[in-house]
């Protein structure tokens, strides 16, 4: 055993010596970094926004379709043409085009790409809480942290114009949400990883906080939200998106939103779901693996959703 216990110990130092990370900066470091950060890229650069005579916008988006399914691309710019808000909602690489262009910060992150409005919301934790929290990351990618920033604070104003909501409070909306995040990542700042790690904002902590604000209209209508998107579940997705054949439920049929791989032009679809299925299961946890084995493969469709990632 005691053999056992040493190699054991040899193998888990050799493994730590290949992993060991340095220790984080200190919290006073890591603000003096980002002080000296301003010296390269002032605060007052990051207000403009140089557009180049050439700019073509419609280019740069018709440059996408070349990777698109053909047949879907009238859709997705049928979806932008809706309102200014939607157009912006699809024209991620435009907006990635214009901040190329102008100043930019040292400070890189993991970027979402595309952190408008509408890619906030609740969702369901792996413990079936309800959180608020960033969706989509079809648009990731490594860049300066106020790209995110900037897309989220536009989509704020674009979305309050086609509110008709008036320009004095587009503007508090606009330096409410940035605000928000600053203070966030201030608070996020003086945190050990492992706090980090596990924050999350549940809708129950943001219900506590309205109530004890005594916003009782907001929390009133926070807490129907909570329980509509609660109801909205996966049962309810299955009884709405198939139906009964031969004992088993296969997904109904709604071209071209909704078109089942059976009806899909002859190609190797069906004998690439099976990798990628497995490749998926390679990417989980052992215990979500656990449970997705207790599953089977029943039916596959290809589903239209959103606006940007419309034909990918």
């Amino acid at each position: 055993m005691s053999g056992k216990i040493a190699r054991v110990e040899v193998q888990a130092t050799h493994s730590h010596s290949r992993t060991s990370v340095e220790p984080p900066p200190a919290v006073s470091e890591r603000a003096a970094s980002g002080r000296a950060a301003r010296s390269e890229c002032p605060r007052s650069s990051l207000s403009a926004l140089p557009i180049a005579d050439d700019r073509d916008p419609m280019g740069l988006l018709e440059a996408q379709d070349a990777t698109r399914v053909p047949e879907l691309v009238p859709i997705r710019y049928g979806r932008m043409s809706v309102s200014p808000f939607a157009f912006f909602r699809g024209a991620a690489t435009v907006m990635a085009h214009d901040l190329g262009a102008g100043a930019r910060t040292p400070l890189q992150t993991q970027l979402c790409g595309d952190a408008h409005l509408m890619n906030f919301g609740g969702f369901a934790s792996p413990e079936r809480d309800l959180v608020f929290d960033l969706n989509d990351f079809d648009e990731t990618l490594p860049g300066p942290f106020e790209w995110d920033v900037k897309r989220l604070a536009a989509s704020v104003e674009i979305a309050g114009r086609g509110r008709a909501v008036k320009k004095s409070d587009r503007t508090n909306a606009v330096l409410e949400s940035v605000n928000a995040y600053r203070c966030a990542i201030t608070r996020f700042a003086a945190m050990g990883n492992l706090a980090v790690w596990y924050a999350r904002l549940d809708v129950a902590a943001i219900l506590g906080e309205l109530r004890a604000a005594h916003d009782r209209k907001l929390a009133k209508s926070l807490a129907r939200t909570a329980a509509k998107a609660e109801s909205n579940d996966n049962m309810r997705a299955l009884s709405t998106l198939t139906r009964e054949v031969d004992g088993e439920p296969r997904i109904v049929s709604e071209p071209p939103l909704i078109v089942p791989l059976a009806e899909l032009a002859a190609g190797d679809e069906e004998a690439v779901i099976p990798a990628v299925l497995r490749s998926y299961r390679r990417s989980l946890p052992e215990d979500r693996r656990v449970l997705l084995d207790r599953f089977r493969r029943v039916d596959v469709a290809r589903k239209v959703v959103g606006v940007g990632s419309v034909g990918t």
